[in-house]
C-alpha cells in the first residue's frame, strides 16, 4: 500500500512538472515567428531573394525664400535732397528703364545751375586771358608773375565749372544743353531699370535729405531661391544641380531650378546653410520674398535594396519576413532609408545580409500571423 502511494504521488509530480515545462515553452515562444502548413506554404506561392545592390534616388524636400541679387534691387534717393513735387509710382507698378518716375523741386537747383552758368563765362574771360598773358610773357612784356596768376586763375575755373558739371549730372540736368533760357527749379528722375516697384517711402510735398531713400525698385527677371538646408544635407548638394519647386498655393506647379551657389557660412541658430538657385524660366507670378517649397533629388551610391513589395506594414511600423526555412519565416522590424522606383533601401543593412527576404506573399504571411494572434 505504502509502494502505491509513493508511485501515485511521483506519477503526480512528473505530470506537473511537464505542464509546467510546457507553460514555460509556451510563454517563452517567439511571437514573430510564423510556421506553415505544407497546404498553407501551397497556397501562399511565397518567393524570395536577397537584397541586391542598387542605386537609388532619394528626394531632399527643403523650403526657402525668393530672393533678388543685389545687382537687381535698386534705391532711389536724391543726392541733393528737396520737396517731392510729382510721382505716380504705387507699388508693384511697373516700370521702364529712363522713364520719370518723380520730380523734385528746390531752391538749390536754382543756385547750381547758375554756379555753373556764372563759372563757364568766367572760364571764357579767364582762358583768353591766359592766353595774351602768355603771348606777351613771351615777347617779355609781361614779367612770369603775372603770367602764372593768369595761369592758375585758368586752372581753378576749369576745376571749378568740372565740378559743377558733376554736380548737375547727379540731379540729371545735362551740362551741355544748359543755359541761361532753360534754367529750372525743377529737376527729373528717371528710372534706373526696368520692373516694378517695391516700396514708395514718400509722399507729394515731403522734403527729402539726400540720405533718404525714396523709392525701391527691383527687376525681377533674374530672381533666384535662397533655400534653408541643414548641414547634414549639404554634403550631397553640387552646384549645378538640378530641382523643382513650387508654392503651397499651387503645388502641382513646378519650376525647374539649378543651384547656383552653395555658402560656406553656417548658421548658429539652426545649423542650415544658404544654397542659392537659379530658375531656369522667369514666371511673373513669383515675387520677391515669396516662400516657396523644393524638392531636390539625390543620387545614392550602391546600397542593399529590397522590392517595395517585400515590407509590409503592421500597428504603423514596417517590416520584412525572412525566410528560416520553407516553413517557418521570421517577422524582422525595418527602418526605411530611401523609397525609389519600387525599391527601398533601410538604415540598418547589416539586418538583411545573407537573409533570404520574402519579397512576394509578404501580406500572406501578415494575415496568416494575425489571424493566429487572434485565435490565440
Amino acid at each position: 500500500m505504502k509502494n502505491i502511494i509513493l508511485y501515485t504521488f511521483a506519477l503526480t509530480l512528473m505530470v506537473s512538472c511537464q505542464k509546467k515545462e510546457n507553460i514555460t515553452q509556451s510563454a517563452d515562444a517567439p511571437e514573430n515567428i510564423i510556421s506553415l502548413t505544407e497546404a498553407q506554404y501551397r497556397n501562399a506561392a511565397l518567393q524570395t531573394s536577397e537584397a541586391e545592390l542598387r542605386n537609388l534616388t532619394s528626394t531632399l524636400r527643403v523650403n526657402g525664400l525668393i530672393d533678388v541679387p543685389p545687382q537687381n534691387m535698386v534705391s532711389v534717393s536724391m543726392p541733393l535732397g528737396g520737396y517731392l513735387k510729382s510721382t505716380r509710382l504705387l507699388p508693384g507698378m511697373h516700370i521702364v528703364k529712363g522713364e520719370v518716375i518723380a520730380t523734385l523741386e528746390d531752391q538749390q537747383y536754382i543756385n547750381l545751375q547758375q554756379d555753373y552758368l556764372s563759372t563757364r563765362a568766367k572760364l571764357v574771360y579767364a582762358e583768353r586771358e591766359f592766353e595774351r598773358q602768355r603771348d606777351l610773357n613771351k615777347s617779355q612784356a609781361s614779367s612770369d608773375k603775372v603770367f602764372q596768376l593768369a595761369q592758375a586763375d585758368y586752372e581753378n575755373l576749369r576745376i571749378a565749372l568740372s565740378a559743377l558739371s558733376e554736380k548737375l549730372k547727379l540731379i540729371s540736368i545735362n551740362p551741355s544743353k544748359l543755359s541761361e533760357k532753360n534754367i529750372s527749379k525743377s529737376v527729373h528722375i528717371y528710372a534706373p531699370i526696368s520692373g516694378f516697384v517695391s516700396k514708395v517711402n514718400v509722399n507729394i510735398g515731403k522734403y527729402v535729405n539726400p540720405t533718404d531713400v525714396l523709392f525701391e525698385l527691383v527687376n525681377p527677371e533674374d530672381i533666384h531661391l535662397n533655400l534653408k538646408v541643414f548641414e547634414k544635407d549639404v554634403t550631397s548638394l553640387a552646384v549645378g544641380q538640378k530641382l523643382f519647386t513650387f508654392t503651397n498655393s499651387q503645388p502641382n506647379k513646378k519650376h525647374p531650378c539649378e543651384i547656383i551657389l552653395i555658402s560656406k557660412d553656417l548658421s548658429t541658430e539652426d545649423h542650415t546653410v544658404e544654397v542659392h538657385c537659379h530658375f531656369n524660366d522667369y514666371d511673373k507670378t513669383l515675387l520677391p520674398g515669396m516662400y516657396m517649397n523644393a524638392e531636390i533629388e539625390l543620387k545614392n551610391n550602391q546600397v542593399p535594396a529590397i522590392p517595395e513589395a517585400a515590407v509590409v506594414n503592421y500597428e504603423g511600423k514596417d517590416y520584412v519576413f525572412l525566410m528560416k526555412d520553407k516553413l517557418h519565416y521570421v517577422l524582422q522590424p525595418i527602418a526605411i532609408a530611401v523609397q525609389s522606383e519600387g525599391y527601398i533601401s533601410i538604415t540598418q543593412p547589416e539586418l538583411l545580409e545573407g537573409q533570404k527576404i520574402v519579397v512576394k506573399g509578404a501580406y500572406t504571411l501578415l494575415m496568416q500571423m494575425k489571424n493566429k494572434t487572434e485565435e490565440e
